[in-house]
């Protein structure tokens, strides 16, 4: 799947776009007119929630996903069959996210290569899910552009590990989409930034997102982007800040009524939804109150943002250690810096750009739009492929060793982190062991001496003459392309017999699973559609319910007999259609209740205007 070096885009084969695949919320952008716009979701909205919600719309299960703000009004109401933060466990064991799993609604298991998500009866990997969110951008693109769209550049954080970036492409795949390039999210930001600005600088792009953070050193000479360092920790970020005001919530109901919400999804969710909302109106607002319904009692807990940033300041200062790294790595000091860009949603909390300001030493630079910079700076590296621009170059960096075990336990590195790619590496390497009739070449990523403290990438074997321990020669390649992907072979110079491997993912998705997955889209490509209106008609009408049910004794109140019983009639035909796989009929259901209500509508309005004129 690792494209070649060098391989160019067919101009004939529509746009490319740009996307930027997010914990909490996925974008996606095209340049016009050499400017980058971010295109409108199929929900009319710039951003996408990375949320996938399975609806059981025959009863046999869930198998019908919806994406989106349709999605996230389960988040609550169906927090079982919704889910969210999937970026976190894209090219993961289940090593990796044990601790994390006790924190989300949903359930994660164990499976053949990776995690699952237990989704009713059936289990997804997180491939699949990221696929769902990928091709809904998709969709929104086509219904943007007027036209078919199958080409993309597709942001990582830049401390992806290959695991994780193969994760991405095969999700691109599944998504219907040839990925061309997988671009590191802070390069993309700095793209977006230098774009208006050419001049010369070093530029530190501090991107804290939903699910990572990554810290990025760039150089900008003549429309050169050269990263110089990267580093960052893929389980940091805003999620972690909606974690702490959860669990000072969960305590104070335990103390209070006894529950432990962390133990029930919907509880949960609830608490993870308020979190959130909290969040926000704390990065606008000096105060914020914090609800949520708990088993049929009312939380609730006002936050000033002098606590809410005492709470959370030291998961922040963790983002210190990974700048002044990539500072080092860069051989360079903060007073160096030209500027620093801030990315990611997080960065509009004050207590984020004072961090970033201490770290720095120079006041951070926040013109650009946080949500949506990474997604136009992918649309900008999808012009350059495409041809269209030639006035800027990018590049890129590995971001973190490879290498191969060799004898004792030891990783031996052939390529270091922080070298620009695409990069290519050789070594040779003999037997220790007498009339060895294989060597075994097992890939590695990571900074650590010891295998076991580094990633385990890919293993396999290459046939070599039985000799006296040390006489065998065998040599062995790194290649890595613009993607950051690794490609491995290793060759005996004795006799010429090679082998060689495109690394996959150990926590990914095998060849078989990847064409299962792409069939079973194409053959329920037409019901899914069907699936997501009657998901979009259900979320439309629920509001209308709930306020006619509130205002049923003011229709015994203020009509006739008969008129507040067409009001229940209606109501009961709308809930009755609410349970039928009919979007039509439910949307007809609403309109009629519409109808028969709006007499008193009217009334209360009267009634209302009167009071105030009292």
């Amino acid at each position: 799947m690792a494209i070649q070096i060098g391989q160019k885009s067919d101009p004939t084969a529509g746009p490319i776009v740009g996307i930027d695949l997010g914990t909490t919320h996925s974008l996606v952008a095209i340049v016009r007119d050499g400017k980058p716009e971010v295109l409108m979701s199929r929900e009319g909205r710039r951003l996408l929630p990375s949320i996938v919600s399975f609806i059981d719309g025959d009863g046999r299960g869930a198998a019908h996903p919806v994406v989106g703000y349709a999605a996230k009004a389960k988040k609550v109401r169906d927090a079982s069959h919704t889910v969210f933060s999937v970026k976190r466990l894209l090219g993961k064991g289940f090593a990796d996210i044990e601790a994390e799993s006790g924190k989300l609604p949903y359930e994660i298991t164990p499976g053949e290569g990776g995690v699952r998500v237990r989704v009713g009866d059936r289990l997804y990997s997180a491939v699949e899910i990221s696929a769902m969110i990928l091709h809904e951008l998709k969709l929104s693109a086509e219904k943007a552009l007027g036209g078919p769209v199958t080409r993309a550049v597709i942001t990582v954080p830049a401390y992806f590990n290959d695991s994780q970036r193969q994760a991405t492409r095969t999700a691109g795949r599944l998504a219907g989409l040839d990925v061309l390039r997988i671009v590191n999210e802070p390069t993309a930001a700095s793209l977006a930034y230098g774009l208006d600005r050419k001049k010369e600088g070093l530029i530190a792009v501090y991107d804290l997102g939903g699910g990572t953070f990554d810290v990025s050193i760039l150089k900008l000479r003549d429309g050169v982007f050269e990263v110089l360092a990267t580093n960052g920790d893929t389980t940091l970020g805003g999620d972690d800040l909606d974690q702490a005001l959860v669990r000072v919530a969960a305590q104070e109901i335990g103390e209070r009524w006894g529950i432990n919400p962390m133990a029930d999804p919907g509880q949960l969710a609830a608490l993870l939804e308020a979190a959130e909302t909290t969040k926000i109106s704390l990065s606008e607002k000096p105060l914020a109150l914090f609800e949520a319904e708990i088993a049929g009692k009312k939380y609730s807990r006002e936050w000033t943002v002098k606590e809410f940033e005492s709470l959370i300041e030291p998961i922040l200062l963790r983002t210190r250690e990974p700048c002044l790294k990539a500072l080092k790595d860069a051989g360079l000091k903060p007073g160096d810096l030209s500027d620093v860009v801030l990315v990611g949603g997080p960065t509009r909390l004050s207590v984020v750009q004072r961090v970033a300001r201490e770290i720095f030493g120079r006041e951070p630079n926040t013109s650009m739009h946080p949500d949506e910079v990474v997604a136009a700076g992918a649309a900008i590296q999808a012009d350059i492929l495409a041809g269209n621009n030639r006035d800027l170059l990018l590049l890129d960096v590995v971001p973190l060793s490879l290498g191969i075990e060799i004898y004792g336990g030891l990783m031996s590195p052939l390529i270091s982190r922080n070298t620009p790619i695409p990069t290519v590496a050789r070594e040779r390497f003999t037997t220790f062991v007498d009339n060895q009739t294989a060597v075994d070449i097992h890939v590695l990523q990571g900074e650590r001496e010891r295998v076991a403290d580094n990633r385990s990438l890919a293993r396999f074997k290459l046939r070599v003459d039985p000799r006296p321990a040390g006489e065998a020669r065998v040599e062995v390649s790194f290649l890595i392309d613009a993607d950051g992907i690794l490609q491995v072979s290793a060759k005996n110079l004795q006799t010429g017999d090679e082998q060689s491997v495109e690394v996959r993912p150990s926590f990914g998705l095998s060849d078989t699973e990847i064409e299962r997955l792409l069939e079973e889209r194409a053959k329920y490509a037409e019901a899914d559609v069907e699936f997501r209106k009657l998901a979009e008609a259900r979320n439309e009408v629920e509001p209308a319910i709930r306020a006619a049910e509130k205002r049923l004794p003011d229709a015994d109140r203020l009509l006739t007999p008969a008129e507040a019983e067409l009001i229940r009639d209606r109501l009961a035909d709308l809930r009755k259609a609410l349970r039928q796989p009919d979007a039509q009929k439910i949307r007809q259901c609403a309109f009629l209740l519409d109808e028969a209500s709006r007499k008193l509508a009217d009334l209360i309005l009267k009634e209302a205007l009167a009071r105030g004129a009292e």
